[in-house]
């Protein structure tokens, strides 16, 4: 996108005022969507987004300067404004730049821009079928299509001089379901670090739909969830989310570094159940949330955060690795250029037990199974959460014995990780778009069927 000697230039006019390090960040997106609502394609989406952002250290503290003028005037002038801002001594000498080339996990066989725009109202219309056809109780459908093209490049003062591309797919289907004067709805919305192949095997867009549909005609005959303490069981794949919201986050730098954590300081001590072990990775081939190098330019690795229920690392972004004297993780991301990076997961997951599905149910007695979880709310701080069931059962003597609506899962993290007593061998993820102080990033969670020994229940 740029040269290198431009990229040298700049960097060493973000640091004449005495900044310690400086870095640019460069980045061209294309994407683009397809909507279909009730049958009938009725949005067609195209989008470009090109620019730079440029930060400069100066100890603990740092300054982010962005801007969509990538030319050699526009990125010295941004670097001159965010120079500006740092109270230092003299400037640094000439920069050197050596090129780095990331080792490409993630191919793409069928770029999502080249498809034709046939091909992706089918597979609306394939979605919008399937969905109708679980039930005539099903009055409304949408589908949609979103994709996007990224190229990066990332340099810095220190001699990095380097870049990648990254290719999203995703699809989307929600469908609402109607009778006796109520309604409710379902989703179902995988993606990945793919081309248009995700479609040719790995996701089944009518599947997916019936999923939707499903959920969304189980939950329409629901009756009220009870509300009290009970075992609960956590299905896989999206369940994840509460580890992901409820601890992720306050494993991550960012919170950890201020002391605005609930595991701020405990390395090495133990946080969950024996049988829990929790990990950030970045190297899962064609995954959501994964990527070739951060947004610092840092390979990316495959990180445990918990080992047998012991923590064993933080997430870790290069200014917060500066405030805890600890090594970057390659876990630094954002959303675009007009955000500085910050520590974010990548692909967080609980991984794999060795107990039975069914025999966590079967010893369960009188419970709730969340088999799809819905959104929330949570204090990183205290890690106190509130999280809504999209699709519950009760269990009654160990079976699976009624669909309920309206449950709701409160708690707080730390607490929850200990009172983990079944962990299922079957992990899957669930793809969902995280936000936080630099932006919304895709990121997948994930987990195989736990079981909890006791969770406060929200209902009636």
């Amino acid at each position: 996108m740029i040269l290198k000697s431009v990229a040298e230039q700049t960097l060493h006019e973000a640091l004449r005022t005495g900044g310690d390090f400086a870095e640019l960040y460069c980045e061209d997106r294309r994407g683009g969507g397809v909507g279909l609502v009730d049958g009938h394609v009725e949005t067609a989406t195209t989008m470009r987004s090109h620019g730079a952002g440029i930060r400069v250290y100066n100890g603990l503290s740092s300054v982010y300067v962005h801007t969509n003028d990538t030319s050699l005037n526009g990125l010295v002038a941004a670097a001159r404004k965010a120079a500006d801002a740092v109270d230092g001594a003299a400037g640094v000498g000439d920069i050197r730049l050596t090129e780095a080339i990331a080792a490409n996990m993630h191919p793409i066989r069928v770029m999502p821009m080249d498809v034709a725009g046939s091909r992706k109202a089918k597979l609306l219309k394939d979605m919008d079928l399937a969905a109708r056809a679980v039930s005539p109780e099903i009055r409304q459908v949408r589908a949609n299509l979103i994709y996007w093209d990224s190229d990066v490049l990332i340099a810095n003062s220190e001699g990095l001089f380097t870049g990648d591309r990254r290719v999203y797919t995703r699809m989307a289907c929600s469908a609402v379901a109607e009778g006796s004067g109520e309604s409710q709805s379902g989703s179902a919305s995988p993606g990945a670090m793919m081309g248009f192949e995700l479609f040719e095997g790995r996701v089944d867009v009518a599947e997916q739909a019936r999923i939707a549909a499903n959920r969304a005609v189980t939950m329409l005959h629901a009756e009220p969830c009870p509300a009290g303490v009970m075992p609960v069981v956590i299905d896989g794949g999206f369940g994840g989310v509460i580890f992901h919201e409820a601890c992720g986050h306050s494993l991550e730098a960012q919170a950890v570094a201020f002391g605005n954590s609930e595991f701020a300081g405990k390395l090495g001590q133990r946080i969950a159940s024996p049988i829990v072990t929790a990990i950030d990775d970045g190297t899962m081939p064609g995954e959501w949330g994964s990527l070739n190098i951060d947004d610092e330019g840092t390979p990316t690795t495959r990180l445990t955060l918990i080992k047998d229920g012991v923590l064993v690392n933080y997430m870790v972004d290069r200014l917060n690795g500066r405030r805890m004297n600890m090594p970057m993780t390659g876990s630094s991301r954002r959303q675009d250029y007009t955000f500085a990076p910050t520590s974010r997961m990548r692909n967080t997951f609980i991984a794999p037990g060795s107990d039975d599905e069914a025999e966590i149910i079967a010893t369960c007695g009188d419970g709730l199974y969340a088999k799809s979880m819905g959104g929330g709310s949570v204090n990183p701080v205290t890690g106190e959460f509130n999280f809504a069931v999209a699709e519950g059962y009760l269990i009654k003597d160990g079976r699976i014995d009624r669909p309920v609506r309206g449950a709701t899962l409160i708690g707080r993290g730390s607490e929850v990780l200990k009172k983990i007593d079944r962990v299922g061998g079957n992990m899957w993820m669930a793809q969902g778009m995280c936000g936080a102080s630099s932006g919304s990033i895709p990121t997948n969670v994930g987990q195989p069927m736990i079981r909890v020994t006791d969770m406060t229940v929200g209902g009636r």
